[in-house]
């Protein structure tokens, strides 16, 4: 008995890429608050994208449940809207069923830290090959004002009335904790430097994030203030080093120094903003699962998925 002839599609045809710009990949008008920091975010992902430049058709937007994870709705790419907390495994399989996307991830303090903790731990170890962009605004917004993980001990809110209680997360520590392979650092206000974290973000292989303090001008308003010149905050850039012989380097921030990237986390509020970490030699999940492919090709000297399937059946003979 032969074997069945295996249909090819027709090869597509070739078409002109068209540069893209804010107003292709501008979608639905933007539903958030007016003076919300996620505007800014989502003024500086247009500027991200226009300058990389990738094919349109190759890029995913993704989130969760919250106000920042509503990002997909304006933003004309392939993606989605999934249930609290489980966007980045859905993205993960997403990065690894497809090697050749680029795949965003959005999402907030709650939706990242709170009901998403135990996903953004494996997928950050596994090292999934994504970017993933939390709006950390210290508050529940959509749900009008409740504790969320990142909110600080006597901010009251619903929950706690009198003033929380429990010791808030501190993100950057969490993150280098989980094995992430980028993290970042950036502020709604500074869309030039969110440009930049996000940008560089992208570029990275493997589980990239960057944090962006985004106020939520409604149920906590001035809470990063502290780290706005023009409000009398402090804004404080990792200078990071450049391996130029120079004595001053000696002081500049090594990113692929893990220990030195925690020492940054450490610090008192409101902390250094840039890159805390980058660690470009370890292996991508993408790229581990796809030497298992290769190897398992090698051991059934690349017979198709039919010919082992009929192998199968024919050893239940």
């Amino acid at each position: 008995m032969s074997s069945p002839t295996l249909f090819s599609p027709p090869t597509p045809a070739i078409t002109t890429a068209v540069p893209l710009t804010k107003k292709i990949l501008t979608a639905d008008h933007p539903t958030w608050c007016p003076g919300c920091g996620d505007f800014a975010v989502l003024a500086s992902f247009y500027r991200v994208l226009e300058k990389l430049q990738y094919p349109h058709e190759k890029i995913v937007t993704f989130a969760g449940i919250g106000c920042s994870s509503r990002f997909p709705y304006f933003v004309n790419t392939h993606g989605g809207h999934y249930i609290h907390g489980r966007a980045l495994p859905f993205a993960a399989g997403i990065s690894l069923g497809n090697d050749d996307l680029h795949v965003f991830v959005f999402g907030g303090d709650g939706d990242g830290f709170s009901i998403g903790g135990n996903h953004l731990v494996h997928t950050a170890r596994k090292n999934v090959n994504l970017t993933y962009v939390i709006m950390d605004n210290s508050v529940y917004g959509l749900t009008k004002k409740q504790t969320s993980p990142t909110s600080p001990i006597g901010f009251k809110t619903k929950t706690d009335p009198t003033g929380a209680i429990d010791q808030p997360i501190n993100p950057m520590r969490t993150l280098l904790n989980t094995g992430a392979t980028f993290v970042a650092r950036s502020h709604a206000t500074q869309v030039n430097h969110m440009v930049e974290m996000m940008t560089r973000a992208a570029k990275h292989p493997g589980f990239s994030v960057v944090e962006i303090l985004s106020e939520c001008v409604e149920f906590y308003a001035g809470a990063f203030d502290s780290s706005i010149p023009r409000k009398g905050g402090t804004w404080s850039l990792i200078q990071e080093k450049k391996h130029d012989g120079t004595p001053e380097d000696a002081d500049r921030h090594d990113v692929t120094d893990e220990v030195a990237a925690f020492k940054l986390a450490g610090q008192a509020w409101p902390g250094s903003f840039g890159v805390f970490y980058e660690n470009n030699v370890r292996k991508t999940k993408n790229v581990l699962e796809a030497e298992l492919v290769t190897k398992a090709r090698e051991r059934t000297k690349n017979a198709t998925d039919l010919q082992l399937l009929q192998a199968t059946f024919a050893k239940m003979r």
